[in-house]
């Protein structure tokens, strides 16, 4: 009884994502501000994220002190590609682009990168009102010089974003029952080859 149960929440799941998905194609969307941004290069500008495209998607990564924000970039980098054939990509979080470069060359991150140390891009923008640096996701449009900015998401176990909890829970597993880690080797109670100036 629960295995057909199962069957029926996820057609009911596969059908609200289609409704979903026809709400947010419609959405006209919002104006906003051209903010401004660092990069290890200057200044930059949300117009310049764009890259000469017309559509952009700005991931909220909350910094390198996030766990859960390290592993959603891992697996957004690894369908990067995909996304980059069809609209700008890059992550934004507060820390500064040297640290952001530090954090993305440890992981293998491909994105370009922007910091908007805290301010007002991301007071302004927020993925979850009154909630500074939340992680998530915005698309924004252009249109010559005018940012539209259309839908957001906020980033969180069991959300369309991160396949982990998703094929986790499959296996009866939730969010009390595992945390992700910056790295899972576990040192070898005895190295062979001396265990001399292993770090982690």
């Amino acid at each position: 009884m629960s295995s057909k149960r199962i069957e029926e929440l996820q057609q009911q799941i596969f059908n609200s994502i289609q409704e979903l998905e026809t709400l947010q194609r419609s959405n006209s969307g919002d104006e906003v501000s051209n903010y401004g941004f660092a990069t290890e290069t200057g200044e930059t500008t949300l117009l310049d994220l764009f890259a000469g495209r017309d559509k952009l998607l700005l991931i909220h990564n909350m910094g390198q002190g996030c766990r859960y924000c390290t592993m959603w970039a891992d697996g957004l980098n690894g369908i990067l590609s995909h996304l980059e054939s069809a609209i700008s990509v890059a992550l934004v979080s507060k820390d500064a682009p040297e640290l952001q470069r530090r954090m993305a060359n440890s992981r293998g991150w491909r994105f370009r990168l922007a910091s908007h140390g805290g301010g007002d891009y991301i007071k302004e923008q927020t993925v979850s009102e009154g909630s500074e640096n939340y992680p998530g996701v915005v698309t924004y449009k252009r249109e010559g010089d005018k940012i539209i900015r259309l839908n957001s998401s906020i980033f969180g176990p069991g959300d369309l974003y991160c396949s982990t909890w998703n094929l986790l829970a499959m296996a009866g597993m939730g969010f009390d029952d595992w945390t992700p880690q910056y790295s899972y080797w576990q040192r070898p109670r005895q190295m062979d080859d001396g265990g001399k100036d292993v770090l982690g």
